[in-house]
């Protein structure tokens, strides 16, 4: 069997993030104001994140330097793999040549940590001494941990309650790199005593353990809040992972024809894809595929609109797809997956039609999961099998020879109680009802 590996040479790993602002089609809808609805200052960001980070949410430079103490921490991983995945392609009989870009040998074990450590950088300089922040799957959290590790800052992490339950060992590892680490929704803040109180059963959301994160922040001074998806800055650090695959498919004599992740808040898709979009809006046909849950359909079955990006409405309000802010997600366990928003860049593409979705049920996931480990060898995070399920049925559908590549984005050592739920036949299909999504947009702001 031919070499699967494309490594990229050290020499040649990016030195400047791809901003994709200045490229979009339509200009981003601003920020606003939670209380005026008026677009949000500069100054206004400052009590929960660093200047350095402000200026990227909002930079019109389409090439940002990656400072050196930062490349430094990257080259503990990165550059990473772009594979071949032949053995899955024999097994399912494709005719597509599919390819992998394999995030999962970070130190974290996602691509994560490809924002974790920019951001904690930032912070450092400024004098910032604790960060906070939530976490659904954990990826995020054991990123920012071991990011802070890195450079000697405290960290504290909102873990979604019912991840919490599900993937103990992912809060070992986050307390392994010095990590705190409190089951959202908690005591420690108003807004998760409130929620406790209303409902002392709740498993907790994404945008509640944001809620936590960012009253802790704004509450403290020596502390700045940290997001692992959503915004721009944090797409734009993530946006190696998409140059250095567009390298490696340049060894391999290689042009994609589709780029496929799975979708949460966005950050690895939008990694992935962002800097083949000039080349898309150049005429290039490439598809820009997104894999999302049914039980979390934001990008299939959300409303374009603006919205609060956490429940307690302490977050700017930003245009996106969304599900509501005061959605309460079923349990599935692709736990990374389960929030009522995503990113602004990418709802933006996706609206002028740039960007397709497909969303599965989570039982089919974990069955392409099981098969992409039986023959490539490596169990995925239950949130990567969405992208997997994606791949396999768009290489029955595509033309023969159409090149895919998709992102690995984690691993699922970490997940395995999520697989000994799925081998036992624990898991559940769940497909949210179109009343939930009416009910939970009621409480949008008309905007």
């Amino acid at each position: 069997m031919a070499n699967t590996s494309i490594i990229l040479p050290a020499s040649d790993m990016p030195r400047a993030w791809y901003n994709a602002l200045p490229d979009l089609p339509t200009p981003l809808a601003p920020p606003l104001d939670p209380q005026t609805q008026q677009p949000v200052r500069p100054e206004q960001l400052a009590v929960i994140f660093p200047n350095a980070l402000i200026e990227q949410e909002m930079s019109p430079q389409r090439q940002i330097e990656i400072p050196e103490p930062v490349l430094d921490v990257y080259r503990l991983f990165r550059p990473t793999p772009l594979k071949r995945a032949l053995r899955l392609e024999q097994a399912i009989g494709s005719k597509c040549r599919i390819y992998y870009k394999d995030e999962s040998v970070s130190p974290a074990g996602s691509h994560k940590p490809n924002t974790a450590i920019p951001q904690t950088y930032f912070n450092k300089i400024e004098g910032v001494r604790r960060l906070a922040t939530e976490t659904g799957a954990g990826q995020w959290g054991t990123a920012l941990s071991f990011a802070c590790k890195m450079f000697g800052m405290t960290c504290t992490v909102y873990m979604v309650k019912v991840s919490y339950e599900q993937k103990p060992y992912r809060q070992i590892l986050m307390r392994m790199y010095g990590g705190e680490v409190h089951p959202s929704p908690s005591e420690l803040t108003n807004t998760g005593r409130a929620m406790l109180a209303k409902d002392p059963g709740c498993k907790g959301s994404l945008g509640l353990a944001i809620s936590e994160a960012v009253e802790d922040a704004a509450t403290h001074d020596d502390t700045k809040y940290t997001l692992g998806s959503v915004l721009n800055h944090v797409l734009l650090h993530q946006t190696i992972v998409g140059l250095e695959t567009a390298k490696q498919l340049e060894m391999a004599g290689e042009k994609p024809d589709y780029l496929v992740g799975c979708v949460g808040g966005g950050s690895n898709f939008g990694g992935l894809v962002l800097p083949f979009l000039p080349r898309k809006l150049a005429g290039e046909k490439i598809t820009f595929l997104a894999a999302e849950p049914r039980a979390c359909p934001t990008l299939t079955r959300g409303a374009y609109r603006y919205d609060y990006g956490d429940v307690a409405r302490l977050t700017p309000l930003l245009k996106m797809h969304t599900l509501g802010h005061g959605f309460m997600p079923a349990p599935i366990h692709a736990g990374g997956l389960r929030y009522h928003g995503d990113a602004p860049i990418v709802c933006n593409l996706a609206a002028e039609g740039l960007i397709e979705a497909r969303a599965y049920y989570q039982n089919e996931c974990f069955e392409a999961a099981r098969l992409f480990l039986s023959t490539e060898g490596f169990l995925p995070a239950p949130e990567t099998s969405h992208a997997i399920k994606a791949v396999i049925d768009l290489a029955k559908e595509a033309a023969p020879g159409s090149v895919i590549t998709f992102l690995y984005s984690g691993h699922g050592l970490l997940d395995l109680a999520s697989y000994e739920a799925y081998l036992r036949g624990g898991l559940t299909n769940f497909e949210l009802p179109q009343e939930d999504i009416d009910t939970a947009l009621k409480d949008c702001p008309e905007i």
